[in-house]
């Protein structure tokens, strides 16, 4: 049984920051890619960042220089820095992680609404 636990989401204005985190827990031996995906009403899933074992990283070019995903794996956690928010990254963002032999578990949500 693995458990995935998501922290910070909130209510920010425009131009401010959140720090987003989400902790694994459970049946770990290995977490492999570690990642974030954001859902806006209406819309598909879409990845925005994600952060592999040796730290390498990839970003959505719509958060590209704005947010940052960096991982600490003694803890199991993973963060998504998003500085200079804007209302079109209002949605909720959820935690993806691949684990052990490949598998993937999804967090439960955290929501981020950025009022301009």
């Amino acid at each position: 049984q693995v458990q995935l636990v998501e922290s910070g989401g909130g209510l920010v204005q425009a131009g401010g920051s959140l720090r987003l985190s989400c902790t694994a827990s459970g049946s770990i031996f290995q977490l492999n890619n570690m990642a974030w995906h954001r859902q806006a009403p209406g819309k598909q899933r879409e990845l925005v960042a994600s952060i592999r074992s040796g730290g390498s990283t990839t970003y959505s070019d719509s958060v590209k220089g704005r947010f940052t995903i960096s991982r600490d794996n003694g803890k199991n956690t993973v963060y998504l820095q998003m500085n200079t928010l804007k209302p079109e990254d209002t949605a909720v963002y959820y935690c993806n992680v691949n684990y052990n032999y490949g598998y993937i578990h999804w967090g439960q949500g955290t929501q981020v609404t950025v009022s301009s």
